[in-house]
């Protein structure tokens, strides 16, 4: 099962500063909702364990993650690779940076793939899940960057 997503963040932020911050593995694994444990591999990757709760479905699963940060800072993607329970999830996240004065806008688009149990589930509850994982992660970004966290990690 295949799932696509766009939105969109401004942070009150310059871009330089939000740049360096979505380029850190540490504070992209501390904005991921319900991360129950990470561990920074290198300067562009992380390994989590997350509490997921998809309809039945309901565990841990292991993620890879790896920010590949793109030439001249206009864009950052995230690769995420794992699951858990006999379901596989691969996730890319693109975002692309804007910066104006003090302010920098976030156009983020995301494409998920779910194989195993996880993808018989049915397509609008993993819709509405795959959703809430990436608009909440790129929300804690911007909370995080004014100085509260949205969702603790």
């Amino acid at each position: 099962m295949k799932l696509q997503f766009t939105g969109q963040e401004i942070v009150a932020r310059p871009k330089d500063e939000v740049w360096r911050f979505i380029n850190d593995p540490e504070n992209i694994a501390r904005s991921l909702p319900d991360v129950i444990e990470y561990r920074v591999r290198d300067v562009h990757a992380f390994d989590a364990t997350v509490q997921v709760a998809v309809g039945p479905v309901r565990g841990k699963f292991k993620f890879n993650v790896e920010l590949q940060p793109q030439a001249g800072g206009e864009r950052m993607n995230l690769k995420i690779g794992g699951g858990g329970f006999g379901s596989v999830v691969d996730l890319l996240a693109e975002a692309d940076v804007r910066g104006e004065d003090a302010s920098t806008t976030l156009d983020w688009r995301g494409t998920a793939t779910m194989r195993g149990p996880v993808a018989t589930i049915g397509g609008r509850v993993l819709d509405a899940q795959a959703q809430h994982v990436i608009s909440t992660t790129f929300a804690n970004i911007k909370q995080r960057l004014s100085g509260t966290a949205a969702h603790p990690a």
